[in-house]
């Protein structure tokens, strides 16, 4: 059973649609009984990181989510906020303790050229780590759907499976152990977002 966590911060529909389409056994559930039993579990997300930490809390999600996916080791995939609330913190608005999963911290998106915006919005080509098997199967120059305002920085570039070029260099994708997480949105990335979600559905959590 794959869980995709509801904590009220965007996009769950859609990322429960797409891994349909894969004929993936789906629940959305906030329960932590739910999370415990899951085989799989991930964690989109849409907004601000404060907000995303608070609902988490509120609704008792951390201490099982810790369990499941820290102690347990199963399989997890973060997707754009769903990704950054696993760093030590971020200065969106502020200063905000994340979960502290993966070394780093979420800073605004600083472009010096003119010519692109920000928030980055739309298709952006990412570079991945060939050794990683949940890029299988995907083209060399695969292009990925992109919406934030703020970016992660590891602080270990063995953390970092893949990148994108946005005036700067932007982690797209990160891996440590069994948790896996993108900035971009898989579940908008057409037929290579849905590579990359079969990839996960058969991932073992390991490389």
């Amino acid at each position: 059973m794959l869980v995709i966590i509801d904590y009220d911060m965007g996009n769950v529909r859609s990322v429960s649609k797409a891994f349909e389409l894969l004929n993936a056994e789906v629940v959305i559930s906030h329960r932590p009984t739910d999370i415990l039993q899951a085989s799989r579990i991930v964690l989109p997300g849409v907004g601000a990181f404060a907000d995303g930490m608070k609902h988490l809390k509120e609704r008792n999600l951390i201490e099982p989510l810790e369990q499941a996916v820290i102690k347990d080791q199963k399989p997890f995939l973060g997707i754009c906020l769903g990704m950054q609330l696993l760093a030590q913190g971020s200065e969106e608005f502020g200063k905000h303790q994340g979960l502290g999963w993966i070394d780093a911290q979420v800073k605004p998106l600083k472009i010096a050229d003119n010519d692109l915006k920000v928030p980055h919005v739309g298709w952006n080509e990412i570079k991945y780590n060939e050794s990683c098997s949940l890029f299988n199967g995907l083209k060399t120059r695969s292009e990925f759907y992109f919406v934030h305002s703020y970016h992660m920085i590891c602080q270990s570039p063995k953390d970092i499976v893949a990148t994108t070029d946005y005036g700067i260099q932007i982690t797209a994708a990160i891996l440590q152990d069994n948790i896996f997480a993108t900035q971009f949105h898989p579940e908008k990335s057409q037929t290579s977002g849905l590579r990359l979600l079969t990839n996960f559905v058969n991932w073992n959590g390991h490389g």
